[in-house]
């Protein structure tokens, strides 16, 4: 009996202890509302006509994101600060692009909202300012149902998504949640504009990693001589963390004749196929049969059990000297990295940087762009 009445006294207890941090939580989540909501007065009283003739801005302590609004439509602007301030976020509403983007220029902001329809500037004419004076800001478009087709359009111009007007406060703040999201995580995917060279099978998370005594290919393969004097071959740490997701891998076919600069392997994404070519001449030896089952291995061990094949050189002598190692290679990667940036319209050495995976979303013309600048002996 005893037992019984301990266990029920500890159950009794995870129960209101349990109770009264729910009950303690939503005390916390109802103060803050009530500041915010505070702060929300507070700031439309506030004269900002020196920066932006329409500027309306809410400062709230800690926000979730910085938000800026545009919409030439008042009561658009008046739901977007009640909602969002609520809901823990910081916002700026202009009522037109060229305020909008005069704001861009002098402040950071997480988020930018733009209605398509506006008079004077067009919402994609903001999409694309916003992008260029401040890349690291992420696009939403407002839109109606009339104009969705062209709020697709504008994401092929940088914007992140579009919201559908009218909507309820509910369904704008899972949204600005799903936003938020979808930032983090590739912040958390960003990757440093630095070059480790590392001894391990394992790259660095957010970092280019060069295995030491393994050799890259100006196509972004590596080649590692093994002691029968075969070479095996794999994808290189650069090529692999910008293309992103691998869905499939092609393998050579073994005793296949190569030259160099012919088709080595390919990998899918989706519809999308990339070859990679042969840094260096001679006959397919093995084949990695497991790897089209496991290409996560490409990611996790690539030098290890990410090898795509092994091959028999001809011509090795002389064509290892146009492969990078060491020093070399380390030098060559941080002007490859920089190269890419130029072509992505981010500066080198920016607080940006590349993120991993950033050429899944990329267009079909940047797609293209890369592989023939990137992945050609």
């Amino acid at each position: 009996m005893v037992p019984v009445l301990v266990v029920a006294m500890i159950v009794v207890f995870i129960i209101i202890n349990v109770a009264v941090r729910l009950v303690m939580d939503r005390r916390r989540e109802a103060k803050a509302r009530k500041e915010r909501l505070a702060a929300l007065d507070i700031g439309l009283r506030l004269d900002f006509a020196e920066e932006a003739p329409s500027l309306k801005r809410v400062d709230v302590a800690n926000p979730l994101a910085r938000i800026l609004a545009v919409d030439d439509e008042t009561i658009v602007l008046d739901s977007f600060r009640k909602i969002l301030v609520a809901a823990g976020y910081a916002i700026d509403t202009v009522e037109n692009g060229r305020e909008a983007l005069g704001l861009v220029q002098k402040r950071t902001y997480d988020f930018v909202f733009t209605d398509l329809k506006m008079p004077e500037m067009d919402g994609l004419d903001v999409v694309k300012g916003v992008k260029h004076f401040s890349p690291e800001s992420d696009v939403v478009v407002i839109t109606g149902y009339a104009t969705i087709e062209s709020a697709v359009n504008a994401m092929k111009w940088g914007a992140l998504d579009y919201v559908q007007k009218p909507f309820t406060e509910d369904e704008l703040v899972e949204f600005a949640k799903k936003c938020l999201y979808r930032r983090q995580d590739r912040q958390h995917k960003r990757l440093a504009s630095t070059v480790r060279v590392v001894a391990t099978d394992r790259p660095p998370a957010h970092e280019f990693g060069l295995p030491g005594g393994v050799f890259i290919s100006p196509g972004h393969v590596w080649a590692n001589v093994t002691v029968p004097g075969l070479v095996r071959l794999g994808l290189d740490d650069f090529a692999r963390k910008m293309i992103g997701r691998i869905d499939a891998v092609e393998l050579p076919v073994k005793g296949a004749t190569l030259k160099k600069g012919e088709r080595l392997f390919s990998i899918r994404q989706g519809e999308r196929r990339v070859d990679f070519q042969a840094p260096i001449s001679g006959t397919v030896h093995e084949v990695n049969a497991e790897l089209p089952q496991h290409a996560e291995w490409m990611t996790r061990r690539p030098y290890e059990h990410g090898w795509v094949c092994s091959v028999q050189p001809v011509h090795l002598a002389d064509e290892l000297g146009h492969l990078h190692i060491g020093d070399r290679a380390a030098a060559w990667y941080q002007a490859e990295i920089a190269r890419l940036q130029v072509m992505l319209g981010t500066a080198p050495g920016a607080a940006g940087g590349l993120i991993e995976g950033q050429l899944e979303q990329a267009d079909e013309n940047v797609w293209s762009k890369f592989t023939q600048a990137f992945l050609q002996v």
